[in-house]
């Protein structure tokens, strides 16, 4: 059959011309096996049973003509099958996903070490150059970034747990305090001690506002805008505010930040500002890829996570994406709200569906 002719076909028939092509006789040769290699490849189905299976399931094998193969878990289940109970064919059924899977446990496990690149290829059997972009296309960052990333979360943990920060440094995998300092400051916001004492001496202003989306905060250190949130209330927004770092010294300060509170007003009501009010937000690498590319996002204009993954050059990252949307702390000037799923539907948003809506639909109108 040539492409041309699939192209035209429902999408019935599409199924049903994948399940008679010459690969059948190998799958089927594959389920026999139990071949694990071929997981991921494809799964089969059978008729008698009612369930889709791995073809590296330790079931018993069905009689021959009682079995149709499928591309994905997807279609076996757009015919009406259901996934097997023993062999869990929807769960890493991608070969890809395991590896990167477990890249990432051996990371986990193994932060009191020089983690290379090099290491990881040995300890998985794969040329350096395909495990660094099997590893990206599934979670959008590197191997390293990763790990960077699960040493400042075990370091961020170990502090607000009110261990020393030299203990926390060696046991979060940092080797020195240099190193420490060097790679920590920008995640953290701050020093790793001041950080460990719950930000204390830390002053942070803070004024609470009306707005098109509900009650506002804008808080900020002496280094720009650290918070943006929206909430039905003063009470929940400071609750908010204080749960990461509880002894901040917090400072409600309306006169000092009525520029900035003025300004995200007018932001939010479609005018455009002379220039980007000052942020101070932790961020890894890829988050600020990702925040850097929500900020050109024309106003009244929305994205798909897939477009952003693509417009950051990782077009296989989109649940990255996501997550990087997910972790914007200052709502209007980063503008996560214009990131949408691929269908159009709002998807996520930190303050609620309700306020993506309204932002979005009040972007458009002015726009």
């Amino acid at each position: 059959m040539t492409t041309n002719a699939i192209l035209i076909l429902t999408e019935a028939n599409l199924m049903a011309a994948a399940h008679n092509t010459s690969d059948d006789g190998a799958y089927w040769q594959a389920v026999l096996a139990r071949d694990g290699n071929a997981d991921g490849k494809f799964v089969f189905a059978v008729s008698s049973t009612g369930v889709y299976c791995r073809p590296s399931c330790p079931s018993r094998r069905p009689r021959r003509e009682n079995v149709t193969f499928y591309r994905t878990p997807v279609e076996a289940e757009r015919a009406g099958y259901r996934g097997c109970l023993r062999c869990r064919p929807t769960v890493d059924a991608n070969p890809r996903t395991r590896m990167a899977k477990a890249v990432c446990r051996y990371i986990e496990n193994h932060l009191d070490e020089p983690i290379t690149l090099a290491t990881l290829s040995e300890v998985f059997r794969q040329s350096p150059f395909h495990l660094q972009r099997t590893f990206k296309s599934v979670l959008g960052i590197s191997p390293h970034a990763y790990a960077e990333s699960c040493r400042t979360r075990q370091l961020k943990q170990n502090l607000q747990a009110g261990h020393s920060v030299t203990r926390s440094m060696y046991d979060a995998g940092y080797s020195s305090s240099s190193r420490l300092y060097e790679r920590t400051a920008s995640q953290l916001g701050m020093t790793p001690d001041r950080y460990r004492r719950g930000a204390i001496a830390t002053v942070i202003r803070y004024t609470c506002a009306d707005s098109p989306l509900g009650r506002m905060l804008v808080a900020a250190t002496d280094r720009g805008i650290c918070a943006i949130n929206f909430a039905s209330s003063d009470d929940e927004l400071e609750q908010g505010l204080t749960r990461e770092f509880p002894f901040a010294i917090w400072k409600r300060d309306d006169v000092s930040m009525k520029k900035w509170k003025e300004d995200l007003l007018r932001h939010i009501a479609g005018q455009k500002l002379n220039a980007m009010l000052p942020l101070d937000i932790q961020s890894t690498a890829f988050q600020r890829k990702v925040w850097t590319y929500l900020q050109s996002i024309p106003f009244g204009e929305t994205r798909s996570y897939k477009e952003v993954a693509k417009g950051i050059g990782q077009p296989t990252a989109t649940r990255a994406v996501a997550r990087a949307c997910a972790s914007n702390r200052v709502g209007v000037e980063i503008p996560c709200h214009r990131v949408v799923r691929e269908n159009g539907e709002m998807g996520g948003y930190r303050w609620g569906v309700g306020v993506k809506k309204k932002l979005l639909e009040l972007e458009k109108s002015r726009s």
